[in-house]
């Protein structure tokens, strides 16, 4: 049995996960002129008496819109987890960040103890070279007090077009005054990919985001590496928690042939969409290892796929989350938005991979957690009408399942502390190291 706070803990991790998970299809795709059947009407003018009665009658005020916003959600809520409705603020942001960037300063920002505080400035951003610093308590913006403003509202305070000014007050520790910058916006670009060489003339990338940019990223990225000479490649996709639909097809068609399926997309009707590779020049010529694990969804999970069904990379780590739904994303007359699961999408050998995830080639486990126990975590099947597998055995679906209902699952894996500390990336070193060595092995004459 839970208690209180391990309830609250598990409905704040699934919450996180709803909202960040996911695969999109289309932005700011409206909805036209509403057509209703007779059924639809008067089920509608059902709703109309109940909103009269509550603006009529109710002990306080009320607010047309708070009580609209709040039918729309609460008719949202009996479809699957992943459809959702997004007020004009939150629906802008998620434009922002699927974008990948904006005009602003470079601050991650957070709230402790009721205090804004900078995570840590952007390297290269206006913050970090005006020297703003990890740790700075955000006193004022533009004069105005932070203690009473939300998170949203202070990211909306600091963001806005290139060459404005914002104006921060700032309390350090160390210092008795506090410290005043005035900072001119720029276009800020947060970047989906990193990546490095390692030893062996390994190349290593990770991917945390499928961002419009990704691929074009990704693709620098790699010719960044191979001019280096790059050998094989480790492309990391764990905590990946998914993004835009065509972004995964570029990424995984930079290395399949042309012509050969992707993925394919299936809607009520049953029409199905393939997306196939258009590449004409994929990199073949060097093995690759995709790392997942739970956190890897939706998008990551397409990639992972698609490599895995045409036999291009070896998958290790974890079953990963096991999203297999498409949300197309509509906007709304005021602003707001509303996210709409509107298709199911398979992989190149035709299955699905919902409430199931991808099964790793190699199975490696991250290692335990500090308290010796391993970590059990949030899945697709873990959340409240999730939608069913048709192309598994429900026997099956539920064995490559997350948590039971009362192991207190958490939201996503902790990041590992450093390289050699992550088991699973040595892992992925160490065979692709053996690949090398076997590679340069001459049978011996008889």
């Amino acid at each position: 049995m839970y208690s209180k706070k391990s309830r609250w803990r598990k409905g704040l991790a699934i919450s996180i996960l709803v909202l960040i998970t996911g695969v999109w299809i289309i932005f700011g795709k409206g909805i036209g002129a509403p057509v209703l059947g007779g059924e639809s009407y008067e089920e509608l003018r059902i709703f109309a008496e109940a909103l009269s009665l509550v603006q009529k009658n109710y002990v306080e005020e009320t607010k047309t819109k708070d009580l609209v916003y709040g039918a729309i959600k609460g008719m949202l809520s009996e479809l699957d987890p992943h459809t959702n409705f997004m007020e004009p603020v939150a629906y802008k942001e998620m434009q922002v960040d699927t974008k990948g960037e904006f005009g602003g300063l470079g601050i991650q920002i957070s709230v402790k103890d009721k205090k804004l505080v900078v995570i840590a400035p952007i390297e290269d951003t206006p913050a970090w070279e005006a020297g703003v610093k990890a740790g700075d308590h955000i006193f004022k913006i533009d004069n105005e007090l932070t203690r009473d403003l939300t998170l949203t509202t202070a990211v909306e305070k600091m963001r806005g077009p290139k060459g404005t000014k914002v104006k921060l007050t700032i309390m350090r520790e160390g210092e008795k005054d506090p410290l005043e910058f005035t900072i001119t916006r720029d276009i800020i670009k947060i970047k989906s990919i990193k990546h490095k060489m390692l030893e062996g003339h390994i190349g290593y990338i990770r991917l945390t985001q499928f961002q419009e940019r990704s691929a074009e990223d990704m693709k620098d990225a790699l010719d960044d590496l191979e001019k280096q000479e790059m050998k094989s490649l480790i492309l990391d996709l764990r905590n990946n928690p998914g993004g835009l639909l065509k972004v995964s097809v570029q990424v995984a068609e930079l290395f399949i042939k042309e012509g050969k399926l992707i993925v394919s997309v299936k809607g009520r009707d049953d029409d199905k969409e393939e997306y196939l590779s258009a590449a004409t020049k994929a990199r073949e010529d060097y093995p690759i290892v995709v790392l997942v694990n739970e956190g890897s969804a939706s998008a990551s999970e397409i990639v992972a796929g698609a490599l895995k069904d045409w036999e291009r990379g070896v998958v290790l780590g974890t079953q990963t989350f096991g999203k297999g739904s498409v949300q197309t994303v509509f906007s709304l007359s005021d602003g707001s938005g509303m996210r709409l699961t509107t298709a199911k999408y398979y992989t190149p050998k035709g299955i699905s991979i919902q409430n199931t995830g991808i099964t790793p080639d190699i199975l490696v486990k991250p290692g335990q957690k500090g308290d010796g126990k391993e970590g059990k975590f949030i899945r697709e099947r873990d959340l409240k009408k999730h939608l069913g597998n048709e192309t598994v055995p429900i026997e099956e679906e539920e064995q490559k399942g997350g948590p039971k209902k009362d192991e207190g699952p958490e939201a996503l894996p902790p990041p590992v502390e450093s390289e050699e500390q992550d088991v699973q990336l040595q892992r992925a070193i160490d065979l692709l190291k053996g690949w090398q060595i076997f590679k340069g092995i001459v049978p011996a004459q008889s």
